[in-house]
C-alpha cells in the first residue's frame, strides 16, 4: 500500500532516502555521481555533451544509399498518388428539370448511351435531379422510357431533388428550361451561405439546348401533359445538345482520353 503523508509524520532529512517515493525518483538518479551521456550529439550547446565519452561526428544522411533511396521512393509515391487522384476523378453532369420524371432522365439516358458508345464510361460521373421534390423515388415516366427503349436507350433513374451538395460534387448542372435554371440559381441563392458552397458555382448552371446545333428551340419542353410525339420531340432535341455538349467537355478537358 502507498504510504500516505499526513502532517504527524516526520519528515525524513534530505540525506536520506525517502521510502514513501516512487523508484523513478530514487535519489540515485539523481546523484551527481551518475554519469549523464546525451542520446544527440550537440555543437550548440557543450554543457550536454559528456567529456569522457567519445565524439562522434555528425553524419550527412545523403551519405547512405538506402536512405536516400528510401526518401526518393516515398517522394515518387505521393506524387504518383496525386497525379492518380486528378487524373482518375470523373467529370460529373447533372441534368435538371422539374420533376425529375420526364426530361431530366432522358437527358441522363441519352448522355450516358453516347458516352458508353465512345468509351469514356469511367470517364464521367453522369445523374438527374428535379426542382421540387413531389415525384422523389419513382421512376421515369413510363411514356417517356417507352419512347427511349425505341431508339435503344435504357432509362433506370430514380426521381430524386437538387440538393445543396450537388453545387460541390458536379462540375455541369443543366437544367432544361429557363425556369428550371432559375428556381436551381434561387435553391443556390438560399443555400450558399448556411452549406458553405462555393461561391462561383452558380457558373456551372447551364440552359440543355445552348448545346444544340441543329435545332433552333431554346428550351426542351415539357412532355408530360402532351402526346406521344411530345416525347419523341424531347429525344431529338438531347440527342443533338448531349452531343454537343460531350464534343465540348472533350475541347475543354484533355485529360478525358478513352479506355
Amino acid at each position: 500500500m502507498r504510504p500516505y503523508l499526513n502532517h504527524a509524520t516526520t519528515r525524513p532529512s534530505s540525506s536520506a532516502t525517502p521510502p514513501y517515493l516512487p523508484c523513478y525518483h530514487h535519489s540515485h538518479f539523481l546523484s551527481p555521481k551518475t554519469s549523464f551521456i546525451p542520446l544527440f550529439h550537440s555543437t550548440k550547446y557543450p554543457t550536454l555533451q559528456n567529456p569522457k565519452s567519445p565524439s562522434y561526428p555528425l553524419q550527412d544522411p545523403t551519405n547512405f544509399p538506402a536512405f536516400v533511396s528510401l526518401v526518393k521512393a516515398s517522394m515518387a509515391s505521393s506524387a504518383s498518388s496525386g497525379r492518380a487522384a486528378t487524373e482518375t476523378k470523373p467529370f460529373s453532369v447533372l441534368f435538371v428539370c422539374l420533376g425529375n420524371i420526364c426530361r431530366s432522365p432522358a437527358a441522363e439516358g441519352v448522355f450516358r448511351d453516347i458516352v458508353k458508345k465512345k468509351g469514356l464510361e469511367s470517364k464521367f460521373n453522369i445523374d438527374s435531379a428535379g426542382t421540387i421534390n413531389y415525384h422523389e423515388g419513382n421512376l421515369a415516366d413510363p411514356r417517356m422510357r417507352a419512347a427511349s427503349k425505341r431508339r435503344d436507350i435504357e432509362i433506370t433513374s430514380i426521381s430524386r431533388p437538387i440538393r445543396p451538395s450537388d453545387f460541390r460534387d458536379f462540375d455541369l448542372i443543366i437544367a432544361m428550361d429557363k425556369r428550371n435554371r432559375e428556381d436551381i440559381l434561387e435553391a443556390f441563392n438560399r443555400w450558399k451561405s448556411r452549406d458553405k458552397l462555393p461561391a462561383d458555382a452558380y457558373k456551372k448552371v447551364r440552359l440543355m439546348c445552348s448545346y444544340c446545333k441543329k435545332h433552333d428551340e431554346t428550351e426542351v419542353p415539357d412532355p408530360y401533359y402532351g402526346g406521344a410525339q411530345g416525347f419523341e420531340k424531347v429525344l431529338d432535341l438531347l440527342e443533338d445538345a448531349c452531343e454537343s455538349l460531350l464534343d465540348n467537355i472533350l475541347a475543354e478537358n484533355s485529360n478525358i482520353h478513352g479506355s
